[in-house]
């Protein structure tokens, strides 16, 4: 089971360590975009959109980076002082209860939306902006995908530690 878990942990590593390159990239062309309007007087529509997208490309394909190292967002009502058993528990419940239902319920409900805009390759958000909604849109399910990957091996990793072993 350890094996698996690597493996699928593997997953969003490697695209975390690919899609945090986003986050420069979004920081350098937002400098570019401000010293293009104020010191030339220059703007432009697609290039204001290609921070959106790398925006949304950071946080919906790093989610499950973040699931990964633990770093999302987390009530800490019932789980801090809780015992590694327990949180186990609790994580279990979520992942089983919560996350994997909730994921699975927003790509069956995107996917129509996701496949009609691949079907036109629906164009710019705005008039004269990137022509990719459809890449755009794609990042839900990949984002549902991603997270569930994880969340599958969080729920594996969780068992283990529920039983005691470790790993």
């Amino acid at each position: 089971m350890q094996n698996l878990i690597g493996r699928l942990d593997a997953i969003n590593r490697n695209v975390g360590l690919v899609v945090r390159w986003a986050a420069i990239l979004m920081v350098l062309i937002q400098f570019a975009i401000v010293l293009f309007r104020y010191v030339f007087g220059f703007s432009s529509i697609a290039i204001n959109e290609s921070v959106l997208y790398l925006h949304s490309t950071l946080f919906m394909l790093g989610a499950g980076y973040t699931l990964l190292v633990d770093d999302h967002v987390r009530v800490d009502i019932f789980y801090a002082n809780a015992s590694i058993k327990r949180k186990a528990t609790i994580d279990i419940f979520g992942h089983l209860v919560l996350l994997i239902p909730s994921m699975v319920v927003l790509a069956y409900w995107s996917w129509p939306s996701v496949a009609n805009s691949w079907k036109i390759l629906e164009g710019p958000i705005s008039v004269g902006g990137i022509p990719a909604s459809f890449l755009l849109k794609s990042l839900i399910p990949a984002f549902c995908g991603l997270l569930i990957i994880q969340s599958i091996s969080c729920l594996l990793a969780n068992i283990l530690r529920r039983r005691g072993e470790t790993l």
